[in-house]
């Protein structure tokens, strides 16, 4: 995702760092609004084991997972921490 902006950083730098900021808030948000609601649908439904480790919560760095944080902004794809449930 970044690449792909690489030549607007060699003709408008302050536009490439506001992009790149905007981007990783929209990213961060999602992410955690995202991963948050799996955790609340299980608890929802029954399931403690997202609220017994800490999941149900919006602090992103619960949610964020480094690798797929790095991938999606290297390769436009990528993941956040998958939320644990309990099958039974």
């Amino acid at each position: 995702m970044i690449f792909r902006n690489l030549d607007v950083l060699s003709q408008d730098p302050g536009a490439f760092l506001l992009f790149t900021v905007f981007l990783l808030t929209a990213l961060v948000a999602s992410l955690t609004v995202h991963e948050f609601s799996h955790a609340l649908v299980a608890t929802s439904l029954g399931d403690d084991t997202a609220k017994r480790l800490g999941r149900l919560s919006l602090d992103p760095r619960v949610h964020l997972d480094p690798t797929g944080s790095l991938m999606i902004l290297l390769a436009g794809f990528g993941w956040g921490k998958p939320v644990p449930v309990n099958p039974r």
